[in-house]
């Protein structure tokens, strides 16, 4: 694997060194109790009022709360019960406040849940209204003046965590005091620490919380700014902690590793500046657009914080353009890291209008303020080497599968690349599909959906200007039994109509044996024959199946590293299979205690299968980077009746 270059610093950053030191001091010589009379707990008390004092100064916080907490999310529900309590209290006592929870459409997720969350749990009943953002991201100040004399509470961001973009505090401050609104204000200022000048005492702010993991401070703690006289509730009522402010025993670790980053913060020199910062973001723009050829900005750079690219390459997946990443050792991200799991469109790019197809491939990158030269040169050679291992990644198989949403389509080639057939095409894919066959010189001689078809035949047909269906009469081929079927000449082979199937094959002076079917697509009679056929699903699991075949239980599949090593030294003849791309496996090829892997994509296994299946069958381990295609892969080959297959459990990120 190539050395990890670290790319996803919007997601959680490393520990500053110095930040480790200060952690382990006060674990081992300032363990105290901060809230202990004596000279343990006095040591203790005295190093959380000194970090108190630097985040008051890199904060610009002279007046005012400032309180540790165990994070943003921890400072966030506690600006919102504090802001909904003093609504009530404002109800009871007769004094306007407004009936509306004013969020940004771009927010974090853990500000409008936690808004609908204590809104319900203390029946403020008040009406949630997202505030829209423009095309680059920033928040409609024309619709805020319509919103803030209704405003109770508003919730914006100093700086957006997937796109970079910076919002206007001061414009938004501007229409809060002019329309006379009587809303409490909160900015998440996760993004800002170290990254946007800070000087929140001539500001209007009322909270604003901060995370350290952010920052090359461990994960566990952050800090809430609350504004002098602004209300407050603490969410956290105990022993009195905080000056009753927040109560638990404080994590004095967490803290003094905070103090230290401050401290570099406050001190200068540990940290690049703001004009650095651009020139290195910069680079990386100008290097991205020469390795990916059509590659778009999601927002403008120039509303942007100077470490964050959010970018997309037309045709890719943000998923495949991943795995590249990653391969070469890139650590970049689809979005949030707290969404990334459930594998949803990005809803503040939905938010500024960037077209789902676009939205579909972006990629964040982003990088901390501790970043140099050297880092930054290593970062655009991996980047221009992984659009170079793309651009060489031109698929050669005669199958390859499709697959969006747990469905499966199907691309037939001939054997010289230069014709094909499209079978059930996700409708998502077609873009990339069509700029591959244009890249390829290759005709598409027909695109159809089968009964168990989404609809993608037509958006692939609309893009290249063609009739969606299968196209009867071209030729005809017999089976053995005397019945003609309809068919198309790809090559040497033909794929003909039986019904709701289409079978692929080579016939023999018009005939097209059983024995000579090799793949089945649709549905195909139960009561069917065609020897070593594999049939081809579209929907469901398994995407393959062998008709006569035991499906074998796959059991056993998983090898840890240590085994998957010690079973290849054992077995000189297995076959160690690569089921990453091929632009993955060109960025970085895999290895396995020595071994080479050969590149099977699991894209293309399906034909690849179909050659391991007949006669004595080779025993197989597959890896990839996670272990996620792998097993699938393994269990593929288990369904299909092949006991001798295995896989790299956790992958090789786990491997070492």
């Amino acid at each position: 694997m190539s050395t990890e270059l670290y790319l996803d610093a919007n997601a959680t950053s490393p520990v500053l060194p110095a930040a480790i030191d200060a952690a382990v001091a006060a674990m081992q010589a300032c363990f105290g109790n901060p809230s202990s009379s004596h000279a343990s707990g006095l040591r203790a008390k005295a190093l959380l009022d000194a970090t108190r004092g630097q985040a008051r100064r890199v904060l610009g916080a002279a007046s005012g709360r400032v309180l540790f907490t165990s994070g943003a999310t921890e400072g966030i529900q506690t600006a919102v019960l504090s802001a909904l309590c003093a609504v009530a209290e404002r109800r009871r006592r007769g004094e306007p406040c407004g009936d509306l929870l004013v969020v940004g459409a771009t927010e974090h997720k853990a500000v409008p849940e936690s808004l609908a969350h204590w809104n319900r749990l203390l029946g403020a009943g008040l009406e949630l209204r997202m505030l829209p953002v423009d095309a680059d991201g920033r928040h409609r100040l024309e619709v805020l003046r319509e919103l803030a004399p209704r405003a109770a509470f508003v919730c914006t961001m100093a700086a957006n965590n997937e796109t970079g973009v910076v919002s206007d505090l001061d414009g938004i401050a501007r229409v809060l005091a002019e329309t006379s609104s009587p809303a409490l204000w909160m900015v998440d200022c996760v993004q800002a620490l170290g990254k946007l000048p800070l000087a929140l005492d001539r500001t209007r702010i009322d909270y604003a919380p901060f995370s350290g993991h952010k920052l090359y401070a461990p994960k566990g703690v952050g800090l809430l700014y609350v504004r002098e006289g602004a209300p407050y509730t603490p969410l956290m009522y105990g022993g009195g902690q905080e000056a009753g402010q927040r109560s638990g025993t404080e994590n004095m670790a967490g803290i003094a590793a905070l103090g230290a980053v401050l401290g570099a913060l406050e001190q200068g020199g540990t940290f690049r500046n703001h004009a650095q910062l651009l020139a290195y973001r910069d680079r990386l723009a100008a290097t991205l657009l020469d390795a990916f050829p059509g590659l778009v900005f999601n927002a403008p750079l120039e509303h942007a914080l100077p470490t964050t690219l959010n970018f997309s390459v037309p045709g890719i997946s943000s998923k495949e353009l991943l795995d590249l990443f990653d391969a070469a050792g890139v650590r970049v991200s689809a979005g949030s890291a707290c969404s990334a799991a459930k594998a949803a469109p990005s809803y503040v790019l939905d938010a500024m209008g960037v077209p789902v197809a676009r939205s579909a491939s972006a990629v964040r990158l982003s990088f901390g303020p501790l970043v140099d030269d050297a880092f930054i040169d290593a970062a655009c050679a991996q980047l221009l080497h992984c659009g170079r291992a793309l651009a060489a990644a031109q698929p050669a198989a005669a199958l390859q599968q499709l697959e969006s949403h747990g469905a499966s389509g199907w691309l037939l080639f001939d054997t010289d690349g230069r014709h094909c057939i499209a079978i059930d095409p996700p409708a998502a894919h077609a873009p990339r599909i069509a700029a591959d066959l244009r890249a390829r010189g290759a005709r598409l001689l027909a695109c159809f959906d089968t009964s168990h078809g989404a609809g993608g035949a037509d958006a692939l047909c609309e893009l290249l200007d063609m009739t969606p269906g299968w196209p009867g009469g071209a030729q005809q081929v017999l089976l053995a039994d005397g019945s003609a079927l309809d068919a198309i000449a790809l090559g040497q082979d033909v794929l003909a109509k039986a019904g709701d199937a289409f079978l692929l094959g080579r016939p023999d002076q018009g005939v097209l044996a059983a024995d000579a079917v090799r793949f089945a697509f649709g549905a195909l009679a139960p009561q069917a024959s065609f020897g070593a056929t594999l049939c081809c699903h579209r929907i469901g699991e398994p995407a393959l199946s062998r008709p006569g075949a035991a499906s074998l239980p796959d059991d056993g599949i998983d090898l840890d590293a240590a085994a998957a090593e010690a079973f290849l030294r054992a077995h000189p003849d297995a076959l160690l299979v690569d089921v990453r791309e091929l632009a993955e496996h060109a960025a970085a090829a895999a290895q396995v205690g020595g071994r080479a892997a050969h590149n099977v994509p699991l894209s293309q296994l399906a034909g690849q299968a179909a050659q391991w299946l007949r006669g004595a069958p080779p025993a197989l381990v597959f890896v990839c980077r996670s272990g996620n295609r792998s097993a699938r892969a393994a269990r593929t080959l288990r369904r299909l009746g092949h006991a001798q297959a295995w896989h790299l459990a956790g992958g090789l990120a786990l491997a070492g």
